[in-house]
């Protein structure tokens, strides 16, 4: 799928077609040429007046009451301050849409950017950047033209304050708020108008989200600046997506750095510290997938010197070895050596399994946790530069208490006074809230139990297919003429255990994509049942429901597999039954080479499986689209329109959009952490999968979205807390895996302990315990038990043989392996935690730097504050002796002197 995303996408920029959406002629078309110049414009008619915010409607023939919601909800619009300007539906391509453009003159900015807190520039910062880097000529391949990674000067900000315009540095005031500020502050006055006439008191009537939902606007949208293709022919109009569609979202750029600066100037500091985590997260793939290859490699080129593979495959030693029958019914007995190419596989992928990689496996995997912990804490320093040059180190608290939802003050009318800002705030009652969250609890335990249903029957249908797989047994004549059965399913290649691992992962992962549907709805459905009060807290929220979805639903089959399957199988005439003896679902085995053959492929069809849906939801079907649509285009090039129709065709970018974006990642991120001891590949195939996903979210927002509200955001929120749980529980998941899924322990027991030759000659002879087969079973063919009757099958355990006093209970062997492979969980978990909370301890959280330019800033911020109002004292009082000299000169001395003070 990704030569396919590759060919398209090629074929698209080669081509220079517009988005899938946008009806317009193809960039270098001499159409585009003839655009009306009023058309293409992001300003009112007048050519002044910038267009902030932009509502569109359908006129219905049975919509008088939404002509009513209109009308007042506009003339509301305008109290505020707003400047409304229509577009009649004759104007329009459809001759049936109707546009409202809104614009935010000056004082109506001024005001909110006071309410909202926002930084504003007053001084140009003097502090000294870093000295350059060395080498730096390195780097210049990967870097991008200084404009674009740098756009804006470095400013000390500050809090707007509308009492004090002229201590910041205004030099126009239609362009001192950029448009990103612009439309934030419009949708701030659009999320809490109402719509009720006055004299009315409805307070559900408020907001432009309950006028969307109730179809009275059919959308609501800021405008992108020009079109992607093309620079925009009004000179004051930044042409940012311009930039960003030639520098960030092309494919052919996936090797530059992001132009993070501009990300934020354009979307926001949100969807700008989204892309900002993915591009870091991304780099720090590389060293992963790099370590993750040298493993694969290493498997793949000293097979040759395994010397447990060489027994299996040896015809007088696995050969020799007749094993017991793998199912109850219609199953022989079968030589070792059948799954000769099986145990090559595992070996390949897993050379973790060797005996003389022991310590080397171990490394390999302290790494990969070590590299988790760099990852976080590298991040964090990462972040907290970002949120300095961006001015978000104050902004937490403000977001908490200023951002509160409109719908938690609609839905909640008990008022009571806040302690802090002494007025009169809506809240939700101790009882009410209480019943929302044991409904809540109770839906999301539902969901989860509905999911290990689920999984369970996945684990019916592999011991039902089990069976019919391991009875497909044939008769081949040996060299030596006898009689040898081996396993006959795709060549020899697939074992049974294997080939119903396959067909089990791949329904798993139709009923994990199933179920993701539903989850979004309930996970939605219940966090606004509970309703938060701040936009943070409900995102919060819904981000701990839909990841503890995801988690049971993506991870439980893999759990499965890693620590169950195999574990509680029984032995030959004791065998455990999963629903009783009656129902013959006998519990799987794992594969002759153990269970993690199967775990990896588990992983394998789950992971790759969901980034190749991803992928074909995100790219591949807007692609063909809009590569279909080019085509078509160039024989029938459609009419021009104007931007506000060109951008209402694209897609809606949701609240919830980064949400899914943030999901996916994380979901990857579990796989390669949580299971790495098993597929060592993963980073891999993780980092090839991020650097398209890269360009293909940046194409994404410059040419198939809608240019979305910016927003703040300092951090990447309840995510980092995520990421933390999911690092420490790999540790557990990891000690676990090659303690007990992987055959690492036993084979190091044997090699230290019961090995004669100090060499790993002779393990599979004694992993493998001795059954004696008695009288004729009603489920054994009648050949079969005739060649074996009396003798001994071999089977994967260590118990006694029979004839001994302690017969078929386990051996001392068994309790030594268990003990070591319980001191090694405990060992490596301890070793790993110390090394982990060390470089945590280690590693600061925010730069020296950093930290130093903060407070320094903060220093001068302070200083320039206080001269400032020390000036405009002195102005007032200066005027004040002119006014009325006589009143200041009978001033009493003790004011004289406090004034000398002030000044």
């Amino acid at each position: 799928v990704h030569f396919i995303l590759l060919f398209i996408y090629f074929s698209d920029e080669s081509s220079g077609n517009g988005s899938l959406s946008q009806k317009t002629s193809l960039p270098g078309h001499r159409e585009t040429d003839k655009l009306q110049p009023n058309k293409d414009t992001v300003f009112f008619r007048d050519g002044v007046r910038r267009i902030d915010f932009v509502l569109s409607y359908v006129d219905e023939k049975d919509g008088e009451k939404k002509q009513e919601r209109r009308r007042a909800f506009e003339a509301n619009l305008e109290k505020a301050g707003l400047e409304l300007e229509t577009e009649d539906k004759s104007d329009s391509k459809d001759q049936k849409t109707y546009f409202l453009k809104i614009h935010a003159p000056w004082d109506v900015l001024a005001t909110h950017a006071d309410v909202l807190k926002v930084k504003v520039p007053f001084k140009e910062s003097d502090i000294p950047h870093g000295q350059d880097v060395p080498l730096e000529w390195l780097s210049r391949p990967f870097r991008l033209p200084e404009h674009i990674m740098n756009p804006e000067p470095d400013y000390f900000t500050y809090h707007f304050d509308k009492t004090k315009t002229d201590f910041f540095l205004i030099r126009d005031k239609d362009t001192f708020f950029p448009p990103s500020t612009r439309n934030r502050i419009v949708f701030y006055i659009l999320g809490r108008c109402s719509y009720y006439k006055e004299g009315q008191k409805d307070k559900d009537k408020t907001g432009i989200k309950r006028l969307l939902s109730n179809g009275t606007y059919t959308a609501a949208f800021p405008l992108h600046d020009c079109r992607y293709w093309k620079r925009a022919r009004n000179a004051e109009c930044e042409s940012e997506r311009y930039n960003l569609y030639k520098h960030w979202a092309r494919f052919l750029c996936f090797y530059k750095e992001q132009p993070l600066n501009l990300i934020k100037k354009y979307y926001g500091e949100k969807i700008g510290i989204y892309f900002a985590w993915l591009g870091f997260y991304t780099e720090m793939l590389f060293f992963a997938a790099v370590m993750g290859f040298i493993c694969f490699t290493y498997g793949v080129l000293s097979y040759d010197d395994n010397i447990t593979s060489k027994e299996i495959c040896d015809p007088n030693v696995g050969g020799s070895i007749v094993m017991c029958p793998l199912c109850d019914k219609n199953c022989t007995f079968w030589t070792l050596n059948s799954t000769c190419h099986s145990s090559w596989v595992i070996i390949s992928l897993h050379f973790l399994i060797r005996h003389n990689s022991n310590i080397y496996v171990y490394n390999i995997v302290d790494k990969i946790n070590i590299y988790v912990t760099l990852f976080l804490e590298f991040w964090k320093r990462r972040q907290a530069r970002l949120e300095y040059e961006w001015d978000l180190v104050d902004f937490e608290e403000e977001q908490q208490q200023l951002q509160i939802r409109p719908e938690f003050e609609i839905r909640c009318t008990n008022r009571r006074l806040n302690k802090i800002t002494q007025e009169m705030e809506p809240y939700l009652p101790l009882h009410s809230r209480c019943a929302r969250y044991c409904l809540s609890g109770a839906t999301v335990l539902f969901w989860i139990s509905l999911i290990l249903a689920c999984i369970t029957g996945v684990i019916a249908y592999r011991l039902a297919v089990y069976a019919s797989f391991a009875s497909i047994i044939g008769n081949h004549e040996g060299e030596t003429g006898s009689h040898e059965n081996k396993i006959l399913l795709v060549g020899g290649l697939i074992t049974p255990q294997l080939a119903t691992s396959v067909t089990a992962s791949c329904i798993n992962f139709v009923i994990i994509m199933i179920l993701n549907f539903f989850y979004e709805k309930v996970a939605i459905w219940i966090t606004d049942m509970e309703i938060p009060k701040t936009h943070l807290e409900y995102e919060n929220r819904l981000i701990t429901k839909m990841f503890l979805f995801q988690f049971v639903n993506y991870y439980s089959s893999c759990f499965y597999v890693a620590f169950f399957k195999g574990k509680f199988v029984g032995y030959p005439g004791n065998y455990t039954y999963m629903f009783g003896k009656w129902k013959k679902f006998r519990n799987e085995e794992c594969d002759p080479g153990g269970c993690l053959i199967e775990l990896t492929t588990q992983l394998l069809i789950v992971m790759a499986g969901k980034q190749l849906w991803g992928n074909i939801q995100e790219a591949l079907l807007p692609l063909m689209r809009n590569w279909w649509s080019s085509r078509k285009g160039r024989h029938n090039p459609e009419n021009h329109y104007s931007r506000w129709e060109q951008d209402h065709v694209l897609q809606n970018f949701s609240q919830l959009g980064l949400f899914y974006e943030y999901l996916e990642m994380v979901i990857q991120f579990g796989f390669i952490t949580l299971f790495v001891a098993s597929f060592p590949l993963a980073p891999l195939l993780a980092l090839f999968n991020n650097i398209l996903e890269i360009r293909v979210d940046a194409w994404k927002f410059t040419t198939q979205f809608r240019r979305p509200v910016a927003s703040k955001a300092r951090n990447i929120g309840a995510w980092q807390e995520i990421l933390n749980a999911v690092a420490i529980l790999s540790v557990v998941t990891n000690a676990f895996i090659m303690a007990f899924t992987s055959d690492m322990i036993p084979r190091m027991v044997y090699l230290y302990a019961y090995s004669n030759s100090t060499s790993m000659k002779g393990y599979i002879n004694s992993s493998l315990s001795e059954y004696r087969i008695p009288i004729k079973p009603q489920t054994m063919t009648e050949d079969s038990w005739l060649r074996h009757f009396n003798k001994t099958c071999r089977y994967r355990d260590y118990r006694h043989p029979p004839g001994h006093e302690n017969e078929y209970s386990h051996t001392m062997q068994f309790w030594h392996i268990l003990a070591a492979k319980m001191a090694f969980i405990i060992i490596m978990e301890h070793v790993v935690f110390v090394v982990k909370f060390f470089i945590a301890w280690m590693i600061p959280d925010v730069p020296s730097d950093v930290k130093a330019r903060i407070k320094r800033e903060r220093y001068l911020i302070q200083e320039y504050l206080h001269n400032y109002e020390v000036e405009t004292l002195k102005l007032q009082l200066s005027a004040s002796f002119i006014t009325d000299p006589q009143s200041e000169l009978s001033l009493t001395p003790d004011r004289h002197e406090m004034l000398s003070e002030c000044l």
